[in-house]
């Protein structure tokens, strides 16, 4: 029994003298230090851009509208900013179409005389782009831009419908 009780001290003594010894031990490992990264106060953190799927679809329409004009490089410029302008006139009366048939709104004569001066302001807007328009491009080119913008605004509707359809709904 002395003997069995020599040799478990004896293990004990050898893991007390190797814990310490072995477990405690550095061991030399190459290491990166670690460097604080300092953004100056001027500095623009890049952070991901939201697109407004509205601004997606203006841009593909442009790009759409671009291809079937094949306008040169003068033209280009003076037409996209008078585009996007008569595009914008166009949006705001429509707005306002579509605020006058809520159901918020008043029924009767006052409402259908309004929906008769937005469309006349319609009317209106593209009469003056019109004439704006042939001072940049020839009158065939404006008829391909309302043609193009038609053929775009029915794709648009067919692809709608198709997802609408496959959805379900």
């Amino acid at each position: 029994m002395i003997k069995l009780f020599k040799h478990i001290l004896g293990v004990l003594f050898v893991l007390a003298i190797g814990f310490k010894s072995f477990g405690q031990q550095r061991i030399p490992a190459p290491m990166q230090r670690y460097r604080p990264v300092y953004i100056r106060p001027y500095q623009q953190v890049a952070r991901p851009r939201i697109i407004n799927p509205g601004i997606r679809v203006e841009k593909v329409k442009e790009n759409f509208i671009a291809n079937q004009l094949r306008l040169t490089p003068e033209q280009s410029r003076a037409f996209w900013p008078l585009y996007r302008q008569f595009v914008e006139d166009q949006t705001a009366v429509r707005i306002l179409i579509r605020a006058n048939n809520s159901k918020n709104s008043p029924n009767g004569s006052i409402q259908l005389r309004k929906d008769m001066e937005y469309q006349t302001e319609l009317v209106d807007i593209k009469k003056h782009y019109l004439d704006e328009f042939l001072r940049i491009l020839p009158p065939e080119k404006i008829s391909e831009l309302y043609k193009a913008e038609k053929e775009f605004n029915d794709e648009m509707v067919r692809q709608l419908s198709e997802r609408s359809i496959r959805a379900g709904n």
